[in-house]
């Protein structure tokens, strides 16, 4: 395990998807209840199967240890053995807030650090992970720009700043001159994933929005709102940091104005 560690760290992989492999290998290994020098493709078969059918992991899950037990296996210790088909993940379209939604969303937050959160997953497209690391020297409010640094496959990025968003944050954090993280708690702590999830979900359902809204719910709704305003998908794809324009190409399904103009064939009957 301690090499698999130091694999994922040398090849930039992110904290969060280091834990995961381990913990999906260590779980595999306490499952077949053998040395990783004695593995063999049928364990993989079995233990995968074990998940699918009598887990009921979804198609996702499954996906994730597959990666993880491929990665060490035949990544790391090239033994070949991680080839089998599992079920294919749902693409399912993400959900997207409308514009009025969003104000809603705002207008109901609990307070001004709430509104500003929210603002700033909504205004620049930023990750939940990207949000809570940013920090004051990341921001050029004069540029009306930001950077999110070392995101996601380890990158740097520019985003950008809305007048609506820096109003905000100097009214937030009117001393910018210190370069400490620009979302803390009340004991000057860095924020918890999960203190903005909470944040986010409160607000949404004090709007009386139906729709599950999450952190990244306003991230694709920022592509999408861009998308449908003209801006081309590759400088939605460079604000959003993906690496493959595929990724990007999801929202052109996903707005839905240039359909609602369609004129249905009934009304010229």
């Amino acid at each position: 395990m301690d090499e698999l560690v130091s694999e994922l760290k040398l090849r930039g992989f992110s904290e969060r998807t280091v834990m995961a492999y381990v913990l999906h290998n260590k779980k595999f290994l306490q499952f077949i209840k053998k040395e990783p020098q004695f593995v063999v493709e049928e364990d993989i078969k079995y233990y995968l199967g074990y998940l699918i059918g009598d887990r009921k992991l979804s198609a996702r899950s499954v996906a994730l240890v597959k990666a993880a037990l491929k990665f060490f296996y035949d990544g790391l210790l090239k033994k070949n053995i991680v080839n089998l088909k599992t079920p294919k993940v749902d693409k399912r379209l993400p959900a997207v807030l409308t514009k009025v939604e969003v104000r809603r969303l705002i207008e109901h937050a609990k307070s001004a650090k709430s509104r500003l959160i929210i603002k700033l997953l909504y205004s620049s497209g930023l990750r939940l992970s990207e949000c809570l690391n940013l920090r004051l020297n990341d921001l050029e409010l004069s540029e009306k720009i930001g950077w999110v640094r070392k995101g996601k496959g380890n990158k740097d990025r520019l985003i950008i700043l809305s007048d609506g968003l820096i109003s905000a944050i100097k009214d937030y954090m009117p001393d910018m001159s210190e370069n400490r993280l620009l979302l803390t708690n009340k004991k000057g702590q860095p924020m918890t994933a999960r203190n903005v999830q909470k944040i986010v979900a409160r607000a949404a359902l004090k709007a009386g929005i139906r729709k599950k809204v999450s952190p990244h719910t306003l991230r694709h709704s920022f592509a999408t709102h861009l998308l449908e305003s003209g801006t081309d998908i590759r400088k939605i794809q460079e604000l959003l940091g993906h690496a493959n324009l595929q990724t990007t190409q999801i929202y052109t399904r996903v707005s839905t104005e240039e359909l609602k103009k369609v004129k249905s064939p009934l009304d010229d009957l």
